[in-house]
């Protein structure tokens, strides 16, 4: 079976997004998932801290760094068949703890597109900076066409 995205598509960038880290948010994250951890809910245990403020839960990344996917899945090039495609895999290195107040852009890309018996894979690669260019998240999202595109 033939590949039906084309790898040509490897490499291509998508234009960088910002968001800005709010405290209430960062809260709502993890009380969505459950984790009362006060690192993320005490204000005053946060600013006692090594971190010197409320650090955001792990996976909060995810909230940031994949603002970048809704482009690639819109890119009229692409031509994604959405109504096949599934969220396969999700992977995220963490570089510096994220604080209420640090504004975070992130730049996304393609970084593989293959293929396994007949579904096809795209690999988007998104990598997050803070207000200071230091990087704090670099995150990878694999999604599956079914069925190829």
């Amino acid at each position: 079976m033939r590949l039906v995205l084309d790898p040509n598509f490897i490499g291509k960038e998508y234009p960088p997004t910002e968001y800005e880290i709010g405290r209430e948010k960062m809260r709502e994250y993890a009380r969505a998932v459950e984790d009362g951890n006060p690192y993320y809910h005490e204000k005053d245990f946060g600013l006692k801290s090594r971190y010197g403020d409320n650090i955001a839960p792990p996976c909060f990344a995810s909230v940031y760094n994949l603002m970048g996917c809704a482009m690639m899945f819109m890119d009229p090039e692409l031509k994604l068949n959405m109504a096949m495609l599934v969220h396969g895999e999700q992977e995220f290195e963490f570089h510096k703890p994220v604080k209420p107040g640090d504004v975070i852009t992130t730049r996304g890309k393609i970084v593989d597109i293959y293929q396994k018996g007949h579904n096809d894979f795209i690999v988007y690669e998104a990598r997050s900076f803070n207000q200071d260019g230091e990087l704090v998240t670099v995150g990878r999202a694999t999604f599956v066409i079914r069925g190829g595109n």
